[in-house]
Order: structure tokens, then sequence, then C-alpha cells
């Protein structure tokens, strides 16, 4: 579900009353932990979370007029989702997730390579949120998107 909301503020307003509380708190935990750098917008109808075309001109591969993306928080359907790209691309940070998730929640993680899926608010792991945050500068996810995923140019 992609949202029509310009400001991270709105987007929040928006929110079923349910959810509101939830995204606020993963938000202000995302804010308060995200290595400097990183910009808070609006991406792809979500809270985004990028490396701002100032630190990176040549933007996202996919679209150049694009900051390049990093995290995205989404009120979807049936979950509160979190897409992470360095937990998609870096398999160290994946792996760690997984094995320190038991430490802060008593239900099994609900997960795709980048997305983490949250069908109850009470499940958010904010603390790990947190520290997942944390794993990786604006400067290193710089480096691990040019190595992994830009298109190399051919010769």
């Amino acid at each position: 579900m992609q949202s029509k909301a310009t400001t991270p503020e709105q987007y929040i307003r928006e929110l079923p009353e349910d959810r509101k509380q939830a995204v606020i708190k993963l938000r202000e935990t995302v804010l308060k932990n995200i290595p400097e750098g990183f910009e808070e917008q609006m991406s792809y109808g979500m809270l985004g979370y990028m490396v701002p075309h100032s630190l990176y001109p040549q933007g996202y591969h996919c679209d150049p007029a694009l900051p390049l993306p990093f995290l995205n928080i989404a009120s979807q359907k049936n979950c509160i989702a979190v897409y992470h790209m360095g937990m998609y691309i870096v398999p160290e940070l994946y792996k760690w997730f997984v094995e320190a998730y038991p430490q802060y929640s008593t239900v099994k993680p609900d997960m795709g390579k980048s997305c983490i899926r949250f069908k109850k608010a009470e499940h958010i792991p904010y603390e790990l949120i947190g520290a997942l945050m944390k794993k990786i500068t604006v400067k290193e996810w710089i480096a691990v998107y040019e190595k992994n995923i830009k298109p190399k140019k051919s010769k």
C-alpha cells in the first residue's frame, strides 16, 4: 500500500489508529540511531531514509533523479514493515539480525531478504531495530552499493 503523503508527518497522520503509535515509535527509533548523513523523506509511498544527492550525486541507478535508498518503514495491509537494504546485500548483517532477534522478541521473525514484517505492533523489537540502524554508516552503505548493486559500466 503506497501512501500519497508528501511528508513523514502527513504519512503518520493518515495511518489507522492501531498502527500510528508503533510507526511513530519506529520512526523515533530510526531517527535516534541512524548514522549521520542519511536523510528522512517520503520514498515509494513510505517513510524513507536515503543518502542525499549532496553526499552521493549519482543517485539511485534505477532512477538517478532519486537519492540512494537505504531504509523504508511502511504500514502495509497486514503488517508494519521495515525494509533494510543493508540486510539484503550484506549476509553477515542479515545473519547478525536473525541470531540477535530471539534476545529481543519471543515471536519468530517474519522476514524476507530485506523486509522485516510485524503483524502485531507489540512484537516490534525497537531496541534491536535501533542497534541495526547503527551497523552501517553512509560511507559504508555507498561502498556496499557500488560494489554489489550499482551496474558496472561496460568498457
